[in-house]
């Protein structure tokens, strides 16, 4: 059936009652190798599918066609490329379980393809804006301690490229600053072990002669805390970043600089995909498009007949 009910306003008016045909919470549960972030992201998109499907239905009323003309909406009511990306692959998750399940005799989602074309460069940071917030004189006002933790947490992300997530986990025993050297948590609960830069060590040594006046005991072994001596949170790290940063930036751009800087220096493509810890190859080969890119600035710049 490929003509949809009308669609509720929001997902927000999707009752639990309803959902019970849609195994929601089961397809949930079965995410058991996706980290917390993507389960919960995942869950979000399957609702807003089936609020905009119509919850009285049932997955047996979902089609090919239906399936496409919701991601052609998706398109033109303004999502980004990557966003839409995420909501295909959540779909083609959800469906596959499904079928798995015996739920559906066949997947509908089976050719669904998210919109082509190329996603948005990342921001890379030039050795300029790297300077200002790493090697920026600190505000007046600024307490010692704040200081000492705003470097390590900016060296720790660019230096080893941890995402942000990644680096607010981290605890006391992540670190082997003896080996230059800290373990991570990433995506799929996979950790990897991460070299650490020499002044990271050192900004991290720092850190840790007070560490313990800022962070609560309550909080355990959290490495980095914020002003009310709770762990580090996302939004922490932009604030330090804003603080930091000479125009305005994201965090996550120190770890797009540092994957495209490794290129940039000759740094092999295999060697970069472990250090951001990308299950796939492909998700790194972007990076080399942006290496080309500046090269390819560098030579308009620089040759007398470019």
């Amino acid at each position: 059936m490929s003509t949809r009910p009308s669609p509720p306003a929001t997902s927000a008016m999707v009752t639990t009652g309803l959902l019970e045909s849609w195994h929601i919470d089961g397809f949930v549960a079965s995410l058991t190798n996706s980290a917390s972030n993507t389960v919960a992201a995942y869950r979000r998109d399957i609702e807003g599918f089936i609020a905009w499907f119509g919850s009285a239905g049932t997955p047996n009323q979902v089609d090919r066609l239906l399936l496409r003309r919701y991601v052609a909406t998706l398109t033109t009511t303004g999502f980004a490329k990557r966003s839409i990306a995420r909501k295909v692959s959540a779909l083609r998750r959800y469906f596959a379980y499904l079928r798995r399940e015996g739920v559906l005799a066949i997947d509908p989602s089976t050719a669904l393809r998210s919109p082509t074309g190329d996603g948005r460069l990342p921001r890379v940071l030039d050795q300029a804006d790297i300077s200002v917030l790493l090697d920026g004189p600190s505000p007046e006002d600024e307490p010692h301690w704040r200081r000492l933790r705003d470097d390590a947490v900016l060296e720790v992300l660019y230096g080893s490229g941890v995402r942000v997530g990644e680096l607010c986990g981290l605890d006391l025993d992540s670190l082997d600053l003896g080996a230059g050297a800290v373990s991570v948590w990433g995506k799929g609960s996979k950790e990897r072990r991460l070299p650490l830069s020499e002044p990271a060590v050192t900004a991290l040594r720092a850190w840790l002669t007070v560490r313990s006046e800022v962070v609560s005991a309550n909080v355990g072994p959290a490495l980095f805390g914020n002003e009310r001596g709770a762990r580090l949170s996302p939004r922490d790290v932009r604030r330090i970043i804003d603080r930091r940063s000479a125009r305005p930036t994201h965090p996550h751009a120190l770890r797009h600089s540092f994957a495209t800087h490794l290129l940039d220096g000759g740094a092999d493509l295999r060697a970069v995909q472990e250090l951001l810890g990308h299950a796939d190859v492909a998700t790194t080969q972007r990076y080399t498009h942006i290496s080309n890119h500046r090269l390819r600035e560098v030579y308009s710049e620089s040759h007398p007949r470019a």
